[in-house]
């Protein structure tokens, strides 16, 4: 009988300094089932641990879809799988969650994350697509599905990510797209764009005030922006005349948001999500969303209040629900979030 040698043990990479300044560096935060006592004095700073997604409005939404034992749900954006994972419990026995992402490179993390918390495929079906395919999963399904939930935020662990090019914190290839194995990154977006183009992204993917100036600064660049830093120091000389730095902030994210929807065509998948939403809920379903902007935000109202008035739903949230007060201290990037959500009407389908 042969006796299998342990791997050699490696030494963690050393960083320079008493803390860790580099995404990959984090090892505490990016494994937060390990080093959990370590996670939770970062997130009782208020802070949102490197590479960790901490769920939002996750009471709230089990509070909207009313899980019960034996129904069928789906998480439209499965993202760390924070919602998913609250969901399950509350539909045992005999109930199927259904879960979908894009993102080829966390998709397999997350599946592993949940598989090894004891979510089985009888029970956890997770699929790689576009949320706006949805009605693809129907006939597995069984026709249609008791609650969906869509949170349409990035993920911590993207915008973490230097090598994923969400953010202008981190220096890093200029991509921004939710699914790095489909499509044309945004510095190449950037490349094929007109300065007027371009300008009308910015105020509409955005509102962004600047639009203008940004655009007139990146497009004379002699060079291709293809870096986060490069886009960065472009928007930061178009803003040279504003002494403001909390306006800088503000501009430079609303920039690379801009330019994230732009190349995953978000807001196209949003519409085409909606159209199909009603249609993908049995009767009586229950639909709750997550919304991080004004654009998102003003096409899930009017899809919602236009199904209301054909009968389609039977109610809609009068107003957009905010995170408890405690939850937009401990976790900043909950503070943009809007809940809104649907009662489906027992009128047929088709």
């Amino acid at each position: 009988m042969s006796i299998e040698t342990p791997p050699p043990h490696v030494r963690r990479k050393r960083y320079r300094g008493t803390h860790p300044r580099k995404f990959e560096e984090k090892y505490k935060e990016l494994d937060p089932q390990k080093f959990a006592a370590d996670v939770e004095k970062v997130i009782a700073r208020g802070q949102t641990p490197a590479g960790m997604h901490r769920s939002i409005c996750v009471n709230e939404i089990i509070s909207i879809l009313h899980p019960r034992p034996g129904e069928t749900s789906l998480d439209a954006t499965l993202g760390f799988g924070g919602h998913t994972e609250a969901i399950i419990p509350l539909l045992l026995p005999g109930g199927r969650h259904f879960a979908v992402d894009v993102d080829s490179i966390e998709l397999p993390r997350t599946e592993a994350r949940l598989r090894k918390l004891g979510f089985a495929k009888d029970v956890l079906v997770i699929r790689k697509m576009n949320f706006a395919g949805i009605a693809q999963l129907l006939p597995e399904a069984g026709g249609g599905f008791d609650c969906i939930v869509a949170d349409l935020g990035v993920s911590s662990m993207q915008l973490d990510d230097p090598a994923r090019g969400f953010s202008y914190k981190n220096d890093g290839p200029l991509d921004l797209r939710l699914n790095p194995m489909r499509g044309s990154p945004a510095s190449t977006l950037l490349q094929s764009m007109t300065e007027k183009s371009l300008a009308e992204l910015l105020t509409k993917n955005a509102d962004e005030p600047h639009a203008e100036a940004i655009a007139q600064e990146i497009k004379k660049c002699t060079s291709p922006i293809i870096t986060t830093r490069q886009l960065a120091d472009a928007v930061r000389a178009a803003l040279s005349r504003f002494p403001d730095i909390k306006e800088h902030k503000r501009t430079l994210a609303r920039t690379f948001q801009a330019l994230r929807i732009g190349v995953n065509d978000e807001f196209g998948a949003l519409d085409r999500f909606l159209d199909v939403l009603p249609w993908c809920m049995k009767p009586g379903a229950r639909a709750a969303i997550l919304t991080f902007h004004s654009g998102e935000d003003s096409r899930v109202e009017q899809a919602f209040q236009k199904s209301l008035q054909s009968g389609i739903y039977s109610s809609i949230a009068p107003e957009p629900l905010r995170p408890a007060p405690e939850e937009q201290r401990s976790n900043p990037r909950s503070t943009s979030a809007r809940l809104r959500w649907a009662i489906r009407s027992n009128l047929p389908a088709f």
